[in-house]
């Protein structure tokens, strides 16, 4: 195990982790020329468009001597998960940050995630090649983050490649090699984050393996359509042959290793998988619910007594209603939702009926960015027309006997009667911009009912901890935030506790008619202004009919808002060439029944903007 080194690159979106990556792979002669090109690790056609990382992708490579197991991670808030995952896989963590912007909030996320795991940090600056590049400024920044030394910060570009080997020197020097306890004793000995040299073996404890007993950590999985479930694993503890019988501790089923191998970042096929080894395992499993993320893979002849600590279970942030445009489609999409569930471990879904929308399914997602990708993907993979109703977060509702019940939409509402008080989920904020932009910030935090509970400095950076309701962050509050900043600021957030708040639920009617999927939930101080807005944009986004619609927002029987929608006019006088008033109102009184009767039977036909007129209000 002295030769291997198990790392990952954590950064920021957009600062150049996977471009590194590239560097690295294209380095160690891992990937040749002809098959090279630029972000190799995200495969998916969604991550190359939008030029982000949705999935952690580990790889192997060879260098000096040594082997490199690398987990790529993403940068976004959404997908931490993803690299809290990974950072419980391996020793070291390469920290990227761009010399053109500096620390960001997600940079220091992914630091405050390393140092819990108690990895070794190895700094580097990217993007040193760019004009704009000020790398002893932001060397500082590290330095008063992390209280390394300026010498130990490497300086690299990823598009050129320069300082790249620098950095693979440094992981093989300082990066700990895997550490196994076997027993009862924990995977992760709190000396590993020192950063001592692995040639100097007199500074780790005496280790006594038990050969039998087989631990495998699965930090992701997905389901190939051809092969099975395929586990990425960590073995801490033994071996997993091919073809051995292997079982799931916490799910507690069974299944066969069929291949187990290495990433390169094609599957390379090995004989067996060896304590200290980051690889693959397919298996002859079904679904991915048999083989969880977070599970610890042993095997069926002598199972190890316990299993490895897993993972905090992700519980969703946003709830959004995904509807088909035709009912027909309602099992593809369920089989599609279910297929994405397979390979990610946050998505939650339960059916839903509307009877505006028919059949669909209400889908929790740990933001915007996650539930734009998997509509996306939904639409492009599956080939399914969706209708997406507003986002919104849960709620926990106390009843008038005590009982709390979770919703979430505002539709599942119990009676205003039964409820005793309303809470609302509230998140920790923090935001990292310059000095000079302070008070754009605190203005827009006290709009959302924030409050701003700290501020610190970095270097030339103010760092505002803030805390705010949930449901008032969903919408605009980093669009709003971005043009606060001239997109200077950077966001990171995450979920502290419920507060009983004074919330009612917002109803649209259309021509009289309820829609259930519009309805919000809302501060009863921010209600009428949000029925108003909202009122104005359905005008905007709803058709015009023969006859006149009422738009109108209520909170209860109380009307709060409206607008009308004028109706289509023809001018039925126009065949009269005489003055004749009487002929005139003849026909216009005609007229004026058949509307009426329209009205009562007609049908008014939504389009599908009208059901996300939340997400964008400016």
């Amino acid at each position: 195990m002295d030769s291997i080194r198990n790392f990952c690159i954590i950064a920021h979106i957009d600062h150049g982790k996977s471009t590194i990556a590239d560097r690295m792979m294209e380095l160690t002669g891992t990937v040749t020329k002809r098959e090279m090109k630029s972000q190799l690790l995200d495969s998916m056609e969604l991550e190359r468009e939008k030029g982000i990382t949705i999935k952690l992708a580990p790889v192997t490579m060879k260098w000096k001597g040594c082997t490199l197991n690398l987990i790529d991670t993403p940068g976004h808030v959404d997908f931490s998960y993803e690299v809290s995952r990974s950072l419980q896989a391996v020793e070291s963590a390469v920290l990227v940050v761009d010399a053109t912007q500096g620390i960001q909030a997600q940079t220091l996320a992914n630091v405050y995630l390393a140092l819990e795991q108690n990895l070794t940090i190895i700094p580097v600056i990217n993007k040193i090649d760019l004009p704009a590049a000020d790398v002893e400024g932001v060397a500082a920044q590290i330095v008063n983050l992390l209280g390394c030394s300026r010498d130990d910060i490497i300086e690299a570009s990823g598009k050129t490649g320069r300082g790249v080997d620098e950095i693979l020197d440094k992981i093989v020097l300082v990066g700990p090699c895997p550490i196994t306890v076997s027993g009862s004793h924990s995977s992760r000995p709190s000396l590993r984050g020192s950063g001592a040299n692995p040639q100097q073996p007199s500074e780790y404890p005496e280790i006594t393996l038990e050969k039998e007993s087989t631990r495998a950590l699965i930090f992701d999985s997905y389901f190939d359509d051809y092969r099975g479930v395929v586990l990425y694993v960590r073995i801490f503890d033994g071996e997993i042959p091919k073809n051995a019988e292997i079982k799931m501790m916490a799910a507690e089923t069974k299944g066969l290793a069929l291949e187990v191998g290495v990433l390169t970042p094609k599957m390379s096929p090995r004989e067996k998988l060896s304590v200290g080894e980051i690889g693959y395992i397919v298996t002859n499993l079904k679904t991915t619910s048999e083989a969880k993320v977070g599970d610890t893979v042993t095997l069926s002849r002598n199972p190890a007594g316990e299993a490895l600590p897993g993972y905090k279970n992700v519980l969703p942030f946003v709830y959004a209603g995904f509807f088909p445009v035709s009912n027909d489609q309602y099992k593809d999409l369920k089989e599609a939702v279910e297929k994405l569930s397979l390979s990610d471990s946050a998505l939650r879904f339960e059916p839903e009926n509307s009877p505006v929308l028919g059949f669909g399914l209400r889908i929790g997602f740990l933001g915007l960015l996650h539930m734009d990708i998997i509509k996306e993907r939904l639409e492009r993979e599956f080939k399914l027309d969706l209708i997406v109703t507003n986002p919104s977060t849960n709620y926990e509702v106390v009843m008038n006997n005590g009982e709390v019940v979770e919703i979430k939409s505002a539709s599942d509402l119990p009676d205003a009667s039964e409820i005793r008080e309303i809470r609302e989920p509230w998140v920790k904020g923090e935001i990292i911009l310059p000095k000079s932009m302070i008070g754009n910030v605190l203005n827009l935090i006290n709009e959302k009912r924030g409050h701003q509970t700290n501020v610190s400095y970095i270097e030339d950076r103010a760092v505002i901890d803030f805390e705010a309701p949930m449901a008032n962050l969903l919408t605009d509050f980093y669009d709003q935030l971005k043009s606060a900043t001239s997109g200077y600021a950077s966001f990171n957030y995450e979920l502290n506790g419920y507060k009983p708040e004074d919330l009612v639920r917002i109803d649209f009617l259309v021509g009289g008619h309820k829609m259930d999927a519009l309805s919000v939930m809302a501060h009863r101080s921010e209600a009428d202004g949000i029925g108003r807005e909202v009122t104005k944009k359905l005008k905007e986004v709803i058709p015009r009919q023969n006859y006149e619609v009422a738009l109108q927002a209520a909170i209860g029987a109380r009307i709060i808002a409206r607008e009308t929608i004028g109706a289509y006019r023809k001018d039925v006088t126009v065949k009269i060439h005489t003055g004749d008033r009487d002929r005139k109102a003849k026909l216009l009184e005609k007229q004026k029944r058949g509307k009426a009767r329209m009205k009562r039977f007609g049908k008014i036909d939504i389009p599908s903007e009208a059901f996300t007129v939340m997400l964008k209000r400016d």
